[in-house]
């Protein structure tokens, strides 16, 4: 299954994840030898905020 068949109704409406500028860095693939607990941080907030937006009734 492609991704162009995935319907997705607010596909196209903004989000708005707030994690650290190291959070976004551990999510483009740099390297944190001292945490690395960043990148799965930083994973859990746009989870989460994906899944808010997502399951919100207001939507």
């Amino acid at each position: 299954m492609s991704n162009s068949n995935v319907q997705i109704p607010q596909g196209e409406e903004l989000i708005r994840v707030e994690m650290t500028v190291k959070e976004a860095l551990a999510l483009t693939g740099a390297k944190f030898n001292q945490n690395h607990k960043l990148e799965t941080d930083a994973i859990k907030k746009l989870k989460q905020t994906l899944e808010d937006k997502l399951l919100t009734p207001n939507h």
